[in-house]
């Protein structure tokens, strides 16, 4: 709908007595009077903060479908809610709970690593000088003093959180797609795009972990909680892969590795997890269907019905309530279902519903609690720009460049122009305002 310029209404002057009447356009430059009393860097900044906005409107300001970042759910998924409330993030590649505190949380992004000891309310960027470009990989070692993080530079270790040092680590562990710490004191895991490496000392040395494993990126790692009657030495702790679309299990975390997936989809699989009430019991998602395991995975068997759409990007899985609740996080967004899997929602409100979601992880005190993360761009994306060194600015051309540049100075010459025809405008209504005293 069109509104002519000379509509005539009514409006009441506190300035004079009387009524009087305006034009539609006097009656909006009379409305921002106020704000003419400000500098005028401050009011171009206003503007341009709206026009940003606007470029949002159609998921509305407040809606979170509009980035990405990590998101908290308290009830296994039903409800979800922001986890960086005040930080606009594209992005969430990994996140570390403290097993002491678990309000103490590490956010890997691919600009950053943030760190909150407030359980998400407020993040600081940690490292900034020695941990450079994006951040893939977070863990916290099982005493929760120590952190281990990678980049597409190497593996970094903080002993105190306050210094980061750069360890000696293969070429093939970063960056790293996963981090976790042994049952044994100073045992750390990595898997990367070249195979699985494991420390016996925090990080500061490294041995090759995935002898007998194929050939590839280990792209899924699971250090199972054993039952409180099975006795753990430093010296041995059971470690689950996932190698080339297959799950691989090894008694001692280094040699005689055996396949685990009887049952699946041979070449499928994408993700794996614990059940955080029974240690016996496994989950898997394998070629868009949920599979269980209840001996750790000797044999499995398929829960429910597939997700209904096919060809899905599984990244993450978790189970509870014996497997009546399942959430996954996937390249078409965040999948729940409370019904074994017989039916599938796709979860929207506070969450994105047209991004992907990636890292999916369970407070280990608070099985309820779970962190999704989303990105804006392709989680694949992201691994391959890591692994070919750059970041994704250095991967734009120079015609997109230019282009972005020319965008901001155009934005930036309308915000003058407004300014300027808002303060002649407040100069006529000042001049029209004295002529009618």
């Amino acid at each position: 709908m069109v509104i002519s310029y000379q509509l005539e209404v009514r409006c009441h002057c506190k300035e004079r007595s009387g009524e009087a009447i305006y034009t539609l356009g006097d009656c909006f430059v009379a409305g921002v009077r106020t704000l003419y009393s400000f500098n005028y860097k401050l009011i171009l900044l206003f503007i341009s903060l709206l026009m940003v906005m606007l470029g949002f409107s159609e998921a509305g300001a407040h809606d979170p479908s509009a980035y990405g970042g990590l998101f908290r759910s308290r009830d296994n998924g039903a409800t979800w809610f922001p986890a960086n409330t005040g930080l606009f993030l594209t992005d969430a590649l990994g996140v570390a709970i403290n097993p002491i505190d678990v309000n103490h949380l590490l956010l890997a992004t691919s600009t950053q690593l943030l760190r909150s000891r407030n359980g998400g309310r407020d993040w600081v960027q940690e490292a900034p000088t020695v941990l450079f470009g994006g951040v893939y990989a977070v863990a916290f070692d099982a005493d929760g003093q120590r952190a281990f993080a990678s980049t597409n530079l190497g593996i970094y270790v903080t002993e105190d959180g306050n210094q980061w040092y750069k360890t000696s680590v293969p070429k093939g562990a970063i960056p790293a797609y996963a981090i976790a710490p042994g049952f044994g004191t100073g045992r750390i895991y990595v898997a990367g795009p070249g195979g699985l490496w494991r420390s016996e000392d925090r990080g500061r040395s490294w041995s090759e972990a995935g002898k007998g494993l194929p050939q590839g990126p280990v792209n899924g790692l699971l250090i199972p909680r054993m039952n409180p009657g099975q006795g753990v030495t430093n010296s041995e702790e059971t470690v689950y892969v996932i190698v080339g679309g297959r799950i691989w299990m090894s008694p001692d975390g280094m040699h005689n590795w055996q396949p685990r997936d009887t049952g699946l989809p041979v070449g499928r699989v994408q993700a794996f997890s614990q059940d955080p009430a029974e240690p016996n019991r496994l989950w898997a998602a394998a070629a868009d269907q949920v599979f269980t395991s209840e001996d750790l995975g000797e044999n499995w068997r398929p829960i429910g019905r597939p997700l209904p759409e096919a060809h899905t990007s599984i990244h993450g899985i978790a189970a509870a309530e014996g497997g009546t609740v399942i959430v996954l996080t996937t390249h078409r967004g965040l999948f729940r279902s409370t019904d074994g899997g017989d039916n599938w929602n796709l979860m929207e409100g506070n969450l994105p519903i047209h991004l992907e979601a990636g890292p999916l992880v369970r407070d280990p005190h608070h099985p309820a609690t779970l962190y999704a993360g989303y990105a804006l761009t392709p989680y694949s994306e992201l691994r391959r720009t890591a692994m070919e060194g750059g970041s994704l600015l250095s991967r734009a051309d120079p015609v997109s460049l230019i282009g972005g540049a020319a965008f901001l100075i155009l934005l930036t010459i309308l915000g003058i122009i407004l300014v300027r025809w808002l303060a002649r405008s407040r100069s006529a209504v000042n001049t029209t305002t004295l002529s009618r005293s």
